[in-house]
């Protein structure tokens, strides 16, 4: 073989090896529970249920910060010492101009019903996050401030299209973990809607 087919070879293995594991963290994994009500390419309307969150600021910590934050609190760091399954996605609150202020974990349903356990970090909290109708956009690959922000406009033009009205601020969701090759990675921008 070529050194150019073998290298095509090997990229290709490891983008089916990429895919087969990120199909099968995501088929494991629980996620916040929508149901969709109009489809339009890639903007959905959907009727989210309330839901509780680990919630944990993003200010001088970074994204890497707040995620271990928040990692620490479902692996153990709370006041029953249990160990919380990860969900999807993670949600990052933003201001109305599209800069993340929060990072948010969905807290399984199971371990929401019976009274999730409180952070033993102070700057860990629990909150609830509200149902409703949201209008999402689905993208791939990596998502920056300036992928988010184009996105977000995006968004805002297709609900103004469509004589619809956003209210409060965006919120990003993220489905995947770092290690997934971007053409894999599910993000998306949500917008609560009247």
């Amino acid at each position: 073989m070529k050194a150019k087919s073998v290298a095509s070879w090997s990229i290709g293995v490891v983008v089916l090896i990429g895919a087969v594991s990120v199909a099968g963290l995501r088929a494991g994994t629980e996620s916040a529970r929508y149901r969709v009500v109009e489809k339009d390419g890639k903007i959905e309307i959907r009727e989210y249920a309330a839901h509780v969150v680990a919630t944990t600021s993003m200010s001088g910590a970074g994204e890497n910060g707040s995620f271990g934050r928040l990692f620490q609190y479902i692996s153990g760091e709370n006041a029953a010492d249990e160990k919380i399954a990860m969900t999807t996605p993670v949600f990052m609150p933003a201001t109305s101009d599209g800069r993340a202020t929060e990072m948010q974990f969905v807290v399984p349903s199971s371990v929401a019903s019976s009274g999730a356990p409180q952070p033993s970090s102070s700057k860990v909290s629990l909150k609830k996050m509200s149902g409703g109708r949201y209008a999402a956009i689905r993208y791939n690959g990596r998502s920056d401030s300036k992928v988010q922000k184009a996105k977000l406009e995006e968004l805002r033009a297709y609900l103004e299209a469509e004589g619809l009205s956003a209210r409060g601020n965006p919120i990003f969701a993220g489905y995947d973990p770092p290690w997934t090759p971007a053409p894999m990675r599910r993000n998306e921008v949500l917008l609560r809607i009247n």
